[in-house]
């Protein structure tokens, strides 16, 4: 593991079943699982970038961070699609339905969304 990022879980299992199936489309998957804890990683090896979904340690409640956004890149812009339509139907808040975004780029197309716990997660492809 290179690098991580951890977001909250107000209900453990429904971010899973949101993280579980909206990385799935992107070839993602878990690699370790603890009670209230998930890692995900690229192939599921634990290699490179790894994201843990998690009930806080202090036992107070997961709160999104303002300003906050994990991204993840995709293949194409169907990837896109099936990322955001895997997380609309599994518990997830538009927060930018997908299409391109030129402001940032001429090819940057993306979708933007939050979590069951708040959390602000991106999905761009930028070919």
């Amino acid at each position: 593991m290179s690098v991580y990022a951890t977001v909250g879980a107000i209900d453990s299992e429904a971010s899973c079943a949101f993280y579980d199936a909206a990385l799935a489309t992107i070839g993602w998957k878990s690699h370790a699982s603890f009670p209230d804890w998930r890692a995900y990683s690229e192939k599921g090896d634990g290699q490179g970038f790894v994201l843990w979904v998690a009930k806080p340690f202090n036992g107070e409640p997961a709160t999104a961070g303002n300003g906050s956004m994990i991204g993840f890149f995709a293949p194409s812009h169907q990837a896109v699609d099936a990322f955001y339509a895997a997380a609309m139907a599994h518990g997830g808040a538009d927060d930018g339905a997908p299409g391109l975004r030129p402001q940032y780029g001429p090819n940057w197309y993306a979708a933007y969304m939050r979590d069951p716990a708040g959390n602000k997660i991106a999905i761009v492809c930028n070919t």
